[in-house]
């Protein structure tokens, strides 16, 4: 499976010094590797395939939240 050869060279991508634009097609990677292991998921429901999704999508958020910035705090 050639997505899955993807997700995990997604997975031990490293992150540090990464530009902005980096970020953002690194999240997008990330949300189209996503969606195809969920399609491939719906037919077979393998379990391994939902931990991936797991990971992948916990490495996403990480990526998110770095580039939404600290919110400031409101009083």
């Amino acid at each position: 499976m050639d997505i899955l050869k993807e997700a995990f060279a997604l997975e031990n991508a490293k992150m540090s010094g990464m530009t902005t634009s980096n970020r953002v097609e690194t999240s997008r990677e990330a949300k189209r590797i996503i969606l195809a292991i969920n399609e491939i998921y719906k037919e077979t429901k393998d379990t391994s395939l939902m931990d991936v999704m797991k990971r992948l999508t916990a490495k996403k958020k990480k990526i998110d939240k770095r580039l939404k910035g600290r919110q400031p705090d409101t009083f």
